[in-house]
């Protein structure tokens, strides 16, 4: 009398779903088994699909019927042991080897002759077919919504997959906290970990063991786009129809953040002025060093010297008291300041200027939605091109993604011009705002100049524009004393001012 091993399998891992499934193929099986007359060694269980092979309980139910454990397998139906190629030839060979004798399923017909082996592999492919199908169906869908702005996978973190729409919806309690998460993660003091514990707080953990999210996860999240209203799936792009709580500003910060701790730097200390200049003699970078002179009555005092670091060539520079750079650094920020006074003028100027832009943006517009159209005309050729098999797969990706790009730019525009009226206003005020106040004297000396080099203890700025022309040389001698000019700005004086620099009037021309 042959001995059989009972095979159940599932295809998902979902605990409220695998039980009551394969209890109910066991309690079926155990019916069919006792009706007729079968001795079932041991039922061997499983939650894996069968499409793919590599199933480590299917392999040891042909491993036991080659040692001869047992001569037979029931399972429910065919598709129970194998919906791919690979595992239905094992089954196929292991009968035409005589290793294994008999399969009994409830609900297929079998017996161990050539019909009944044909049978057997037409059932085995039609499971394949089902498949293959299923699967080409699903992408066939997914492709669809995703044209529609879609998400047709897990709802990222923050959002919720609605089950009656299908879409995807701002969860509103949630997602209060992945914001607040990325607000935290532009201050700069926050690591990964950090966040993670911070999310756990507030019950976002991982669902398979309710511990706090990996940190490849939050970095996952962090860097998401879908954040900011863009799909990507299957390394393509498509623009999102959800509704996005993450500002794109913030996305930005964010990243520019994430690219800093990813690449970080080893300080020993956090001196204001590291990374600021270059030696002036050398090419080399400039560090900083700090000195603790301690006296005989218990007291202490903390020197901070900078210096070259001399590892490009000899060189004879000497240190420089980082008292002297902060008067020196405070000399080049005074310069490139404007008067209190001046800020009115600057805000007529700008206010004039800003009515002009405003009649053009109705033109601009315009062209824009013209190159806009024309992105569009070309995605659908692509998409036909593609459907009609005459651009490759790889070429109508790669070309979709720069067509994509391309008009998310100009989309980016349009929004941009359509809320401000012009794109140079925000950086002038920002400008102005910048030159007005000068509290934090090393971030200040990054924002007006670039390339500092220091020589013979004596600080080099290479001033951006428009910050050059606010300094004291490049005033009127009769109008300027030193640093920024305290009287009346006029066309005249600013237009000598700008073409200082090599640039003309209106004002948004620096900033273009």
């Amino acid at each position: 009398m042959n001995k059989y091993i009972a095979y159940c399998r599932k295809s998902t891992d979902e605990k409220d779903k695998q039980v009551l499934s394969i209890e109910a193929q066991i309690a079926e099986l155990k019916e069919f088994a006792k009706r007729d007359h079968l001795e079932i060694t041991e039922f061997i269980t499983e939650a894996k699909t069968a499409k793919m092979p590599g199933r480590e309980q299917f392999a040891l139910v042909l491993k036991k019927i080659e040692k001869g454990e047992a001569q037979g397998i029931i399972s429910w139906h065919p598709d129970r042991l194998a919906r791919n190629s690979i595992d239905g030839g094992k089954v196929i060979y292991l009968l035409d080897t005589g290793k294994l004798l008999d399969l009994k399923f409830p609900s297929f017909w079998f017996e161990n002759t050539p019909q009944g082996k044909f049978m057997l592999s037409i059932a085995f492919g039609q499971s394949k077919y089902y498949v293959d199908n299923l699967s080409e169906n699903v992408k066939r869908g997914n492709r669809q919504k995703l044209r529609r702005g879609e998400w047709p996978s897990k709802a990222p973190y923050g959002y919720i997959n609605n089950p009656k729409t299908r879409a995807v919806d701002v969860d509103p309690e949630l997602s209060k906290v992945v914001k607040k998460a990325f607000q935290l993660f532009t201050e700069g003091n926050k690591s990964f970990t950090e966040i993670s514990n911070f999310m756990f707080k507030f019950g976002m953990k991982r669902e398979s063991c309710g511990k706090p999210i990996k940190v490849d996860q939050i970095k996952k999240m962090l860097s998401n786009k879908f954040y900011v209203g863009i799909l990507k799936y299957a390394n393509e792009y498509y623009e999102g129809s959800h509704k996005c709580f993450i500002s794109k500003q913030l996305f930005k910060e964010v990243q520019k953040q994430v690219e800093k701790i990813l690449r970080p730097r080893q300080k020993g200390h956090d001196f204001a002025f590291a990374g600021l200049a270059t030696c002036g003699e050398c090419g080399a970078a400039i560090t900083a060093e700090q000195h603790i002179k301690k006296y005989k009555n218990g007291t202490s005092q903390t020197f901070i010297y900078y210096r070259c670091t001399k590892k490009l060539k000899p060189c004879l520079q000497k240190y420089a008291p980082e008292s002297e750079i902060e008067q020196q650094l405070k000399k080049v920020v005074g310069d490139c300041g404007l008067h209190q006074d001046w800020e009115p003028y600057f805000e007529k100027w700008m206010a004039a200027d800003e009515k002009k832009d405003q009649e053009n943006s109705e033109t601009e517009l315009k062209r824009l939605g013209e190159n806009q159209k024309g992105i569009e005309i070309k995605l659908n050729r692509l998409l036909n091109g593609y459907l009609d098999q005459v651009v490759e797969p790889e070429v109508y990706k790669e070309k979709k993604n720069e067509l994509f790009e391309e008009k998310l730019k100009i989309t980016e525009q349009i929004a941009r011009i359509s809320k401000t009226g012009s794109s140079w206003l925000e950086p002038m005020r920002e400008f102005v705002i910048s030159a007005l106040q000068c509290h934090d004297l090393a971030i200040m000396a990054k924002t007006v100049g670039s390339n500092y080099s220091l020589f013979n203890r004596h600080l080099r700025p290479d001033l951006k524009y428009p910050f050059a022309a606010l300094t004291a040389e490049h005033f009127d001698a009769a109008q300027c004393k030193a640093g920024a000019a305290s009287a009346a700005p006029n066309p005249a004086s600013i237009s000598l001012l700008v073409k200082a620099v090599g640039f003309e009037l209106p004002l948004r021309m620096l900033f273009k």
